[in-house]
């Protein structure tokens, strides 16, 4: 099993997320376009576990979120740079780096703080705490390394400037979210 706390984008950002997601499909490239589920959001994850322990700190993650009035006015941030990750058989993950702030590093502690107190247990992924983290939204899973030439030449790779409105508990096992900002 696994749970992650992710954070979601406006709509402008969703949307440019979504048409590079296209761009990639359009030419023939692993895209995230292909994932048909309700759940596949463009997203960012700030916290993941191996277990079910997450939801026993949702009250205290719903303060956190409440805090930074994620539903009002938001948290600003910039979608960068394009990233790799992997490389397990010549085959990466494809992602833009989400340009680090310190109110998005504030929040990301605020969350591991939260995640401490109330799910100790969790076993919360080296990748994913504090001083560890790399902030990121993928855009495709196994991209073979002969094709990423390709797949930068499709993606248009202007900053996006964004701002996170929402968060939320995603649980792989029963392929459920739970809303949390």
């Amino acid at each position: 099993m696994v749970q992650s706390i992710e954070l979601l984008l406006d709509d402008e950002g969703e949307s440019a997320v979504r048409g590079s997601w296209a761009a990639l499909a359009d030419a023939g490239l692993p895209s995230l376009a292909d994932r048909a589920g309700a759940s596949n959001r463009p997203h960012v994850t700030v916290a993941v576990t191996d277990g079910d322990g997450f939801a026993a700190a949702e009250g205290a993650l719903r303060a956190v979120f409440a805090g930074w009035d994620l539903a009002g006015r938001g948290l600003a941030a910039t979608i960068g740079a394009p990233l790799l990750f992997g490389g397990h058989r010549q085959r990466w993950v494809l992602a833009r780096q989400v340009v680090t702030s310190r109110p998005l590093l504030t929040m990301h502690a605020a969350v591991h703080r939260a995640l401490a107190l109330g799910a100790s247990g969790a076993g919360v992924i080296a990748q994913t705490e504090p001083d560890g983290w790399t902030p990121h939204v993928t855009l495709a899973r196994r991209m073979p390394a002969d094709r990423l030439p390709d797949a930068l030449a499709v993606l248009d790779l202007e900053p996006i400037a964004v701002r996170f409105r929402g968060a939320r508990l995603w649980d792989s096992v029963a392929k459920a979210v739970t809303p949390l900002a």
